[in-house]
């Protein structure tokens, strides 16, 4: 794992929250909307904007949180008056199974059809960047949270042509020696005390899920850990037995999945828990959605994940998250997920507003001041600080890349203690709310 920038010093509880305001914020975000347009509500003619997000398909519920997400942060950008006046007004077409031969259409129907301004996403998998030459030969503002280093590897090779171009999280190649960092602070705190140093690898067979597990076994040794098992998987993964007895035979201190489809994962954990092993899970993002939870239910109880892409539960989180609940109900939502493209929403519409408006696709003049502006921006919203790596246009990750979490989007440690409520936050400090309880599942 490495990072172009030098990692900054460490700081207090005491200095974050006394420095957390600095810099555009959640809350400054909403002020320059609402100074903008002088507190009038939004009644101009509509901007269009695009999302492209998987509908249908194994990934729906994540793109059905993306959704509400995107609309819920439009209703309330146009009532603080939208961008000058103008109110902002979304367009969605569906990815369904994702990947470039329906994602890059998508797009393209985004600006033939609808003459969006800007592209607003989640997450579209085993896309690489098969979509940018689309957006930068239109010049539109694309904002996703693809968490691909392919998406540095673009910006390195042509920063001219991609300069429109926004990854919003950060790429996935910190996921994986950050875990071992983690491992490595609950181990030294006394917290857990595993079995053994072994780790069990559950890879996805995407590109994500190779570059996670190869962050971890590349760095395992400089941690103390050995690798006992390395197995793939593919999407669709409902028949865990095979795993499960090969993980009997040689039992870890840790089983690691960087595998991360939340429907495979819970019906792991229902093959897995009725004779478990004594070791703790560790997940990738997948338990973040709620139908994790509600498919493996009691079973999901002692789970550890892991995104930056969730939103906080601090005081701003909790109070997206009533709000999020209180327009689309409580059973089967997931606000965390929501916030990903929530927070990019208030970060276009701000940078826009302060560059003097959108520009239509081809006004690419008019959008690489928008650019200008998002790419100097510390924002700070509901999944944390959002400050951007100059050179690749994608968020830097506290704490892998910098210990001040005022300059960072926190990589976030959650564990499912109570199925039925959203998982506690072990860690990074200062945005824990629980501390860290062995799985029930576990002994010593």
């Amino acid at each position: 794992m490495s990072s172009s920038i030098e990692r900054d010093s460490k700081v207090s509880r005491r200095k974050f929250l006394a420095g957390s305001a600095v810099g555009v914020t959640g809350l400054t975000a909403a002020g320059v909307l609402a100074s903008a347009n002088a507190g009038k509500a939004a009644d101009g003619e509509p901007i269009p904007i695009g999302a492209a997000v998987p509908l249908t398909g194994w990934a729906a519920a994540d793109g059905i949180e993306y959704k509400r997400g995107l609309q819920l942060a439009a209703e309330e950008v146009n009532a603080l008056g939208g961008i000058l006046g103008r109110p902002i007004e979304f367009h969605f077409e569906d990815t369904k199974v994702m990947g470039p031969d329906n994602v890059v259409p998508a797009m393209q129907r985004l600006i033939d059809r609808h003459n969006v301004h800007a592209i607003i996403n989640g997450y579209n998998g085993s896309t690489g960047t098969a979509e940018y030459d689309l957006i930068a030969d239109d010049g539109v503002i694309y904002i996703h949270a693809n968490t691909d280093v392919q998406h540095h590897n673009a910006l390195e090779r042509d920063p001219e042509r991609y300069q429109t171009i926004f990854m919003s999280d950060p790429a996935e190649v910190w996921y994986g020696e950050g875990l071992l960092s983690f491992l490595k602070n609950l181990t030294e705190s006394g917290q857990f005390k595993p079995e053994n140093r072994k780790i069990s690898l559950i890879l996805g067979s995407d590109t994500y899920g190779a570059v996670i597990g190869s962050g971890i076994s590349d760095n395992a040794a400089k941690y103390g850990w050995e690798i006992n098992l390395t197995e793939t998987v593919s999407y669709g993964t409902s028949e865990w037995g095979p795993i499960v007895s090969k993980l009997r035979s040689d039992p870890p201190g840790v089983v690691a999945f960087t595998h991360w489809v939340p429907q495979d994962l819970a019906q792991f954990m229902l093959q897995f828990a009725p004779n478990p092993t004594n070791s703790l899970v560790y997940m990738q993002y997948g338990p973040s959605i709620a139908a994790f939870r509600e498919i493996a239910e009691t079973a999901s109880e002692g789970v550890i994940y892991s995104s930056v892409a969730q939103s906080l539960q601090d005081e701003m989180g909790l109070a997206f998250m009533e709000r999020y609940r209180g327009k689309y109900g409580s059973e089967g939502t997931s606000p965390l997920n929501g916030a990903i493209p929530y927070d990019s929403v208030f970060m276009y519409a701000s940078s826009a507003a302060i560059a003097g408006g959108t520009g239509e696709p081809g006004e690419i003049e008019q959008n690489r001041k928008i650019a200008d502006v998002l790419r100097r921006s510390i924002y700070r919203g509901v999944m944390g600080t959002t400050r951007f790596f100059q050179n690749w246009q994608a968020g830097v990750p506290y704490p892998d890349a910098t210990d001040d979490p005022s300059l960072g989007m926190p990589h976030q440690y959650s564990q499912i203690q109570d199925w039925k409520r959203d998982a506690v936050i072990i860690a990074p400090s200062p945005y824990e709310t629980a501390p860290f309880e062995m799985p029930p599942w576990m002994t010593g």
